[in-house]
């Protein structure tokens, strides 16, 4: 259990909301989850969490610059990154470490794989 852990989910489709909420909640952390980029940057300014987990195409402001505006913001508080895509990861990894991320995973992802990023990220 990672009871204490705090994660900002940020994703435009209310299914991959529904699925990681319940799963990391299940797995002991607590999600708090946005449906677009603008809403999602404001939680993580607002509110401290230790991982966001970040789609890149997403209404208002995309993943990408998210992660840029908060690692920029919070500078050392910033909270771990990762960001999810569609895209083709190994083209797509440079750009998210550029923006501030820690990792990268490609959609479709197994929840498995997606948790071991996340506690590898948090360790």
């Amino acid at each position: 259990m990672e009871s204490g852990k705090r994660i900002l989910i940020a994703d435009d489709d209310p299914d991959i909301i529904d699925l990681l909420e319940a799963y990391f909640r299940k797995a002991g952390y607590h999600v708090t989850a946005k449906v677009n980029g603008k809403d999602a940057l404001q939680a993580a300014e607002t509110e401290k969490f230790d991982l966001v987990l970040l789609d890149v195409m997403m209404p208002y402001i995309d993943g990408y610059h998210v992660a840029s505006e908060i690692s920029s913001r919070l500078g050392s508080e910033a909270p771990k990154i990762i960001i999810m895509t569609s895209r083709d990861v190994a083209a797509e990894k440079g750009i998210a470490l550029l923006s501030g991320a820690t990792d990268a995973v490609q959609k479709p992802f197994s929840l498995e794989e997606l948790e071991a990023k996340v506690k590898a990220a948090l360790a």
